[in-house]
């Protein structure tokens, strides 16, 4: 198993001409981000920041934060990461809860006068990172803590962020073992990894098109780096941007959220533009069938459905090609099979291990939990593992509606609103009722150019597909969905959108508006 530092440690073979990184316009070359990881490497060293130190990273979808990477993780520190899309309030709080010694950031958050109080309060010690170039900005303690001394496998290469689907998020702690495990059941997956007479920063570019903030964008960023591939980042996903870099860069294979997906079907792009693609994955939320196979008609590329979290390190099941050839057609729904080195069971309430077929909930073992292959993990995802070993998904146990005794799955209702002709995407959470406990609460995002449906027309709708008790009480149309970094529905920025609309509301039946 290749440790991430190992990996990491191959890119110094590379020639300082080869081309890495392409943001926007422009190529970086291996040359221009070692000199900058080098020159980040010197600066935390001299700040009393060696191996198992923590390092405060705000990871910009740019080519600074892979240095940035490759300091810290080459080098057996710790990386914390910090979301620069968030407003700066929710920023500086999570940066005083972890208080790290040390933050990289860009010069234009440092110029953030809440954000630069918060480190100096904590007397954090700020290194404003542009271009080339890494600054000081504000001064750490007068002697900084010593290492923390935790070093190898067991240590923590990265304290991230969950992305909340069903609450608040939570930082957890990732180590070097889960990333190595992780790495080593992707490429037993897929066989993608380098050979190892390959020349570094050779070979097809790939794309990374989530922010790097999120475990999906860094994994991405991660598994280009342990394979010394050169890729583009993204700054962040749009239809015209994902297109014209596949046409440019002509990838084998690229990730789409399925709200990506969608916005390339309605965007009508032509099947030419997306001929270099062998495959399509997806998995950073639920992927439904029917979409799907709806890409695949459009465009003749299979979608690879992948399952994972932020706390396996990533991705632990999922599709390959050649599976899908061979079992799409019996399998549709499933999100496929376990990856090398991982194993997956349902469990009954008593805990007891199910039978084949048989729904409860799923448990993981695997070298990339972070309780290693001794123990099994609990999920909070439902699901069966037919007799073939293909794992479907049935809802999460701490996401279904208990509406007067009757469960009510969100996704089931979601999907249900999704088959209108004006409705481009929907989602659904349980308000607190004081008689059945918990309802269903639409909210629904209209296809461009769609006119107005009323609520009761949607739920006219609800009922000839879904049973009496599934039927949302409330269905608010919005212009857009809020989303969050890996594009799932922002549920906090959900919940204060539809105060805000039922605040509207009153405010106009008051007024007769």
């Amino acid at each position: 198993m290749t440790s991430i530092e190992g990996a990491l440690a191959r890119l110094w073979a590379a020639d300082s001409d080869a081309a890495m990184v392409k943001q926007g316009d422009t190529w970086f070359t291996w040359g221009e981000v070692r000199s900058l990881a080098e020159s980040l490497d010197s600066a935390l060293t001299a700040a009393g920041c060696g191996s198992g130190s923590r390092i405060g990273v705000v990871l910009d979808n740019r080519v600074e934060s892979i240095a940035a990477l490759i300091a810290v993780l080459g080098n057996g520190r710790t990386i914390i990461t910090f979301n620069p899309m968030q407003p700066v309030a929710r920023l500086t709080a999570d940066l005083r809860a972890a208080a790290p010694p040390v933050v990289l950031a860009s010069a234009s958050m440092w110029s953030d006068p809440v954000f630069r109080a918060a480190a100096e309060e904590g007397s954090i010690a700020g290194f404003a990172v542009d271009g080339d170039a890494v600054v000081p900005t504000t001064a750490g303690p007068a002697s900084p803590a010593p290492d923390s001394g935790d070093q190898g496998p067991a240590s923590v290469a990265l304290e991230i962020f969950t992305s909340g689907t069903t609450g608040p998020p939570k930082r957890i702690p990732l180590t070097y073992r889960q990333l190595a495990a992780a790495l080593g059941a992707v490429h037993g997956h897929t066989g993608a990894a380098a050979p190892p007479d390959r020349v570094p920063l050779s070979g097809r570019v790939a794309l990374v098109t989530l922010p790097i903030v999120h475990i999906g964008g860094l994994w991405g960023v991660l598994q280009n780096l342990a394979e010394a591939r050169p890729f583009v980042l993204l700054p962040r996903f749009t239809v015209e941007g994902w297109c014209a870099a596949v046409r440019e860069h002509r990838p084998s294979v690229a990730g789409l959220p399925p709200a990506a997906m969608r916005a390339v079907i309605a965007a009508d792009i032509p099947p030419a533009d997306l001929s270099s693609l062998r495959a399509i994955t997806a998995g950073t939320t639920f992927v439904h069938p029917d979409l799907a196979d709806e890409f695949t008609a459009k465009y003749g590329i299979p979608v690879l459905i992948m399952y994972g979290a932020t706390e396996f390190s990533g991705a632990i099941a999922g599709w390959t090609k050649s599976m899908h050839e061979q079992w799409w057609t019996r399998k549709r729904g499933s999100i496929g099979r376990p990856m090398p080195g991982v194993e997956l069971r349902a469990v009954g309430p008593d805990g007891a291990v199910l039978a084949p077929g048989q729904s409860g909930r799923l448990e993981v073992s695997a070298g990339q939990t972070g309780n290693g292959r001794d123990e099994w993990v609990r999920t909070s995802d439902l699901g069966r593992i037919d007799e073939d070993g293909f794992i479907y998904i049935e809802g999460r146990a701490d996401d279904a509606i208990i509406r007067g005794g009757f469960k009510v799955q969100p996704e089931t209702v979601a999907e249900a609103l999704r088959g209108h002709s004006a409705v481009a995407d929907a989602t659904v959470y349980g308000r607190d009722d004081q008689r059945l406990g918990k309802v269903p609460v639409a909210v629904v995002e209209l296809r461009d150019g769609a006119a107005p449906v009323p609520e009761d027309e949607l739920k006219e709708f609800c009922r000839a597909q879904l049973t009496a008790y599934e039927i949302p009480v409330r269905i608010y149309t919005v212009a857009e969905l809020p989303r969050g970094v890996s594009l799932k529905v922002d549920r906090r920025r959900l919940l204060e959108l539809v105060a805000e609309l039922d605040e509207s509301a009153s405010v106009s039946a008051v007024t007769g508006g």
